[in-house]
């Protein structure tokens, strides 16, 4: 995603090596680009040039009550980017450029697909054509928004100052486990139900990547460890999180050490993408009423 990235100012080299970590980490996890298409936003035009079809449907109002800019703008809103406050705009586009109708999110970016519904619907509407689906949030697993290792109430993100907020893929064994046993947690033991996390904000977010690491439900890791107290959950959180991290990290490095394959994958999966999106904008260039445009 890094026309979303560079809506706060990005050096250039750590622009690129970060869209070839992730996008290693994406292969290392298991992602197959001869079935999953796998590219960087900026390879495919429809992105950004649907993003500005959208700016002009979406409303203002709609984009002032999206929480995460307020989040992440705070106090500087007046030095934020526009396209920090137009980020939701470029999110309807990464949907909507392929006719997606269901899509996987974390639980925190309900509110964007709430608005990308509202964007396809107003479209619709304004040209009087069935043209755009109704997206459909899919949020699955246990881990529906990880939060940081350092305040359960905050988002884990890699643009967090601090590193040990966060478990990156290329993190060293001892880096994972140093950062597990120093994961803030409260001073109560663990509980036996999940309706008992809802005020434990730390405890909740520990017990979810246990879950989603461990392929259990929350409920399951609750009774697993119930009246244990942290000591014990973070030794069995370090084993697991090193047992399954571990081989992903491994093959990232692999995959980093030749990133001219990386950036092939990024490259094919461009080409395949745009194949895709390119005859949709062509056909909201036309509903529009673009001179130029083809008819479909």
């Amino acid at each position: 995603m890094d026309l979303h990235a560079i809506t706060v100012f990005q050096s250039p080299e750590e622009l690129r090596r970060n869209t070839l970590e992730v996008t290693a980490s994406l292969l290392a996890a298991g992602i197959n680009p001869d079935s999953s298409i796998l590219f960087n936003q900026s390879q495919v035009p429809a992105h950004s040039e649907l993003a500005w079809l959208f700016n002009c449907t979406a409303r203002l109002g709609w984009l002032n009550r999206m929480t995460q800019f307020k989040e992440k703008a705070g106090k500087n809103r007046e030095k934020a980017s526009v396209g920090l406050y137009a980020y939701p705009t470029l999110m309807a586009a990464d949907i909507l450029a392929y006719h997606a109708t269901h899509v996987p999110v974390g639980d925190d970016q309900k509110q964007h697909l709430e608005l990308v519904r509202d964007i396809a619907q107003s479209f619709n509407s304004s040209y009087g054509v069935d043209f755009f689906p109704l997206v459909e949030p899919l949020i699955l697993g246990a881990a529906t928004r990880v939060m940081s290792l350092r305040d359960g109430n905050q988002k884990m993100s890699k643009s967090e100052p601090s590193d040990n907020s966060r478990i990156n893929f290329n993190d060293s064994r001892d880096n994972i486990a140093r950062k597990i046993r120093k994961a803030k947690t409260d001073s109560h033991p663990l509980p036996g139900l999940p309706s008992e996390l809802e005020t434990r904000p730390e405890a909740a977010n520990l017990i979810g990547i246990f879950a989603s690491l461990s392929r259990l439900s929350v409920a399951e890791v609750c009774q697993q460890f119930e009246g244990k107290s942290f000591l014990v959950f973070k030794e069995a959180l370090t084993e697991l999180a090193l047992r399954e991290l571990t081989p992903i990290t491994a093959r990232m490095c692999q995959l980093m050490e030749d990133t001219d394959h990386v950036e092939m994958v990024l490259k094919n999966g461009a080409e395949k993408a745009s194949a895709m999106a390119a005859p949709i904008l062509r056909d909201v260039q036309h509903i529009i009423g673009f001179v130029g445009s083809f008819d479909s």
